[in-house]
C-alpha cells in the first residue's frame, strides 16, 4: 500500500513537472519568435504607408498599438518592450502621419506623445478620436506636462505614461488599459447569447444568457423540452431567472389538470408578490417538480436541467411548437428581450433620476426586478412574461 502511495505522489510530481516543463518551452519559443519578429520588422520598408513607418507583427497579438513620438529612443523602448511581450506595435515620428495610418489599418490604442512638432499630442487625440472613436489614446507625457496630458483625457485620451518609464511600469499600464478595453466593448456589446449543451450550465457566467440545444423557448420565457415518449418538460428560462434573482417560492400546477396553451401554469413567488408564467403548450400535467418547493433558489443559479417544473403530456405538440423559438430564433429573440429590457430599466432609473441602485451588469439589471415599485414591476411583468 505504503509503495502504491509512493507511485502515486512520484506520477503526480512527474505530470506537474511534465505541464511546468512544457509551458516554460513554449514561453522561451514565444520569446524567440517575437525576437525575431522584432529584427525582421525593423528592416522591412513601409514607407509607402508612412514615411517613418517601423511594424512589427506578432502572432495572435494581445493588441495592435500605434506608437508616435519624435524621440525614436522612445519608439525603440515601446517596440522592444511591448513586442516581447505579445502586442504588434507600429510606429512613427510626426503626428500627421497618424491620420492616414489609422484610416487604413486596425489599431486597438494609438500611444502619442504630448509635445511634438507640427501636431502635438492634444491635435493628434482631437483627430483619432474624430475619425477613429473606436481607438483608445494613451497620452505620453514628461513630468512637467502632465497637467497637459490630464487636460487630453477631456478629448477622449483613455490615460497617459509618464516619461521617463520602466518596463514593468509599461508593461502594467498597458495591460489594465487593455482590460478596461475590453470591459469597454464588452459593455457596448451587451451581454451575450449562446447555445449549450445542458452539461455547460453549471459554469455560466453572469452576463451570458444561455439556450440549451434542442429546447423551444416560448414569448413568456418558459422553456420546453420534449422526451423521449413523447411528453415535454417546461420549466422557467435563462432571461426570466437572471432578471427576477432570488426566487422565494415556485407554485407548481396541480397533476391531472387539463390546461390551453396560454392559460396560467405555474407562479414564481418573490417577496410578496407573485408572477404566474403561461403554459406554452395544452395537454394533460402528469408530474411537477416537487423538489422546487423545498430548493426555488436552484432555478436562479440553472433554470435547466434537473430544474424544470412540470411535465406535459400534450394535446397538440406538432401544431403548438411552429409558435416556440429554437436554435437561432431562440438567440435572435433574447437578444431582443435583452435589448428592450435594457431600455426599460434605462427609463425606469432616467425616471427616478438616476437611481445607481438600478444600475446592472451591462445595462441589464439582474435580480432588480423586486427593488421596483408595485407599478413598475407589474408594468415589466406584463411587458416580457404575459405573452
Amino acid at each position: 500500500m505504503i509503495n502504491f502511495i509512493i507511485f502515486v505522489v512520484i506520477m503526480i510530481a512527474a505530470d506537474v513537472l511534465i505541464r511546468y516543463s512544457l509551458k516554460q518551452a513554449k514561453a522561451k519559443k514565444e520569446i524567440r519568435e517575437r525576437e525575431a519578429a522584432l529584427d525582421k520588422g525593423l528592416n522591412l520598408d513601409f514607407s509607402h504607408e508612412a514615411v517613418s513607418l517601423k511594424r512589427v507583427e506578432v502572432e495572435n497579438p494581445k493588441a495592435r498599438i500605434l506608437c508616435v513620438d519624435d524621440e525614436t529612443v522612445i519608439l525603440d523602448s515601446f517596440r522592444k518592450i511591448l513586442v516581447l511581450d505579445g502586442y504588434s506595435i507600429d510606429t512613427v515620428e510626426r503626428g500627421r502621419e497618424v491620420l492616414a495610418l489609422i484610416q487604413r489599418n486596425h489599431y486597438d490604442f494609438v500611444f502619442v506623445d504630448i509635445k511634438m512638432p507640427e501636431m502635438d499630442g492634444v491635435e493628434v487625440t482631437k483627430q483619432v478620436k474624430h475619425v477613429r472613436p473606436d481607438i483608445d489614446v494613451i497620452i505620453i507625457t514628461g513630468y512637467a506636462s502632465v497637467d497637459t496630458a490630464v487636460e487630453t483625457m477631456k478629448h477622449g485620451a483613455m490615460d497617459y505614461v509618464e516619461k521617463p518609464f520602466t518596463e514593468d511600469e509599461l508593461l502594467e499600464m498597458t495591460k489594465k488599459c487593455l482590460i478596461r478595453r475590453k470591459d469597454r466593448i464588452k459593455k457596448e456589446l451587451g451581454p451575450s447569447v449562446h447555445i449549450a449543451k445542458m452539461s455547460d450550465f453549471e459554469s455560466r457566467e453572469v452576463d451570458e444568457f444561455s439556450i440549451p440545444g434542442g429546447a423551444f423557448i416560448s414569448e413568456g420565457h418558459c422553456w420546453v423540452s420534449i422526451n423521449e415518449d413523447g411528453t415535454v418538460k417546461i420549466g422557467l428560462d435563462d432571461f426570466a431567472a437572471k432578471m427576477l434573482g432570488k426566487i422565494d417560492g415556485v407554485e407548481p400546477p396541480n397533476p391531472g389538470r387539463v390546461i390551453v396553451r396560454g392559460d396560467a401554469l405555474f407562479n414564481i413567488k418573490q417577496n410578496r408578490r407573485t408572477l404566474p408564467f403561461k403554459s406554452p403548450v395544452s395537454g394533460k400535467i402528469i408530474k411537477v417538480n416537487l423538489r422546487l418547493a423545498e430548493d426555488p433558489g436552484d432555478i436562479t443559479e440553472n433554470p435547466y436541467n434537473e430544474n424544470w417544473i412540470c411535465m406535459i403530456d400534450a394535446d397538440h405538440i406538432d401544431k403548438e411548437l411552429g409558435e416556440l423559438k429554437i436554435g437561432r430564433s431562440a438567440v435572435g429573440f433574447f437578444q431582443e428581450e435583452i435589448t428592450s429590457c435594457r431600455a426599460h430599466f434605462k427609463d425606469i432609473v432616467e425616471k427616478r433620476k438616476r437611481d445607481k441602485s438600478l444600475a446592472g451588469v451591462n445595462g441589464f439589471c439582474f435580480g432588480k426586478i423586486d427593488s421596483l415599485t408595485d407599478p413598475e414591476w407589474k408594468r415589466l411583468t406584463l411587458k416580457f412574461f404575459a405573452k
